[in-house]
């Protein structure tokens, strides 16, 4: 397998194959585990109990792979968000509990850092953080528009990136075995998306 260079166009094997998926998920887990400079094929099949030369006909370069992981958590997290949004009713703190999962922090950890490296992976990162953010910015403008709630000049969008970046700096401090101020500094941002939850919900009965 090419450690680098562009993906290629041509599909390698199908996406449903069973095969596939299991090289998806032990990859998921080694970037997770161990970073993603610790993907390679030969670990791969290692680890899924395959040939490497099965990795390579499934998935041709690392590029290839990487973005396949990419775009299949991501399809994942878009389904999931929807649904977040749309029947829990206090959006905002379920989208502040899902953004808190370690796995799916960690993997966008890594392939954030991979992006820094890999032009592709960086434009398709790009691309498909726009669309969770449109989806969530959307969602949440029509809930709170129905609610009446005021937020007192302070725009949707900013709330969301607040619960995206303050997600992602807790759970980077919490895998590095920090403790200080954490537990409280959470504690803050779940009162204060409890209370806008708690007034939308008000404003609706």
């Amino acid at each position: 397998m090419k450690e680098s260079g562009m993906a290629k166009p041509r599909r390698m094997g199908t996406e449903t194959s069973e095969t596939r998926v299991r090289l998806l998920d032990v990859t998921e887990r080694i970037m997770i585990d161990d970073g993603y400079a610790a993907v390679s094929s030969r670990r791969i099949a290692k680890d899924a109990g395959v040939t490497p030369a099965l990795v390579h006909y499934y998935f041709g370069t690392l590029d290839d792979l990487f973005l396949a992981v990419l775009k299949r958590r991501a399809d994942q997290q878009l389904e999931r968000q929807r649904r977040t949004i749309s029947s829990s009713p206090r959006p905002l703190r379920r989208l502040w509990d899902v953004s808190k999962d370690p796995d799916g922090t960690a993997l966008l950890s890594e392939l954030m850092a991979l992006a820094n490296h890999r032009k592709i992976v960086r434009s398709e990162l790009a691309t498909y953080a726009e669309q969770f953010r449109k989806v969530q910015l959307e969602a949440l403008q029509e809930h709170l528009a129905a609610s009446g709630v005021d937020l007192h000049g302070v725009p949707v969008v900013s709330i969301l990136v607040l619960i995206a970046g303050m997600s992602r700096g807790l759970m980077l401090e919490h895998s590095l075995g920090m403790e200080t101020g954490l537990a409280e500094t959470e504690a803050v941002i779940e009162r204060l998306l409890d209370d806008l939850d708690r007034a939308a919900e008000a404003s609706l009965t």
